[in-house]
């Protein structure tokens, strides 16, 4: 089972930094970087290519609703900066066991990612219900 980690390592700031840039700007939208799927894996992995898989938790604001959304990207070194490239996730195409396997169980909500959103929502309603589902938000 993949393992989620808060806290990104120095060693892939950078380059995590520059993924969460570059989907932001492709989503016209706002993100933080709540999670990486796997660093130690992603640490102790020499690519072929120079370039590093990271699998990045994101969470912003998109299409006028809060989402956590798990995304790969390819990243390498070029130039003054880094390359970026969007991967698709393959295992959802695939049938039969993933190799990747899916962290949504793990992905609740970061600490202080929702701090104010009860307050904002309670300002708009009257009442405001709110469903748990086996540990799921």
């Amino acid at each position: 089972m993949p393992l989620v980690e808060e806290i990104i390592p120095d060693a892939l700031a950078a380059e995590a930094e520059a993924a969460r840039l570059w989907f932001a700007r492709e989503q016209s939208a706002e993100f933080k970087l709540t999670g990486i799927v796997d660093p130690q894996d992603v640490l102790e992995h020499d690519s072929a290519t120079g370039a590093r898989e990271l699998q990045l938790i994101l969470c912003g604001n998109q299409e006028g609703q809060e989402v956590c959304l798990r995304e790969r990207f390819a990243i390498k070194r070029g130039g003054d900066g880094f390359d970026v490239t969007h991967l698709a996730d393959d295992a959802a195409n695939a049938t039969g066991p993933s190799k990747i396997g899916s962290p949504a169980p793990l992905l609740d909500p970061p600490p202080g990612v929702r701090a104010g959103w009860l307050d904002d929502v309670l300002q708009k309603h009257s009442f405001v219900v709110l469903v748990f589902y086996r540990g799921f938000w």
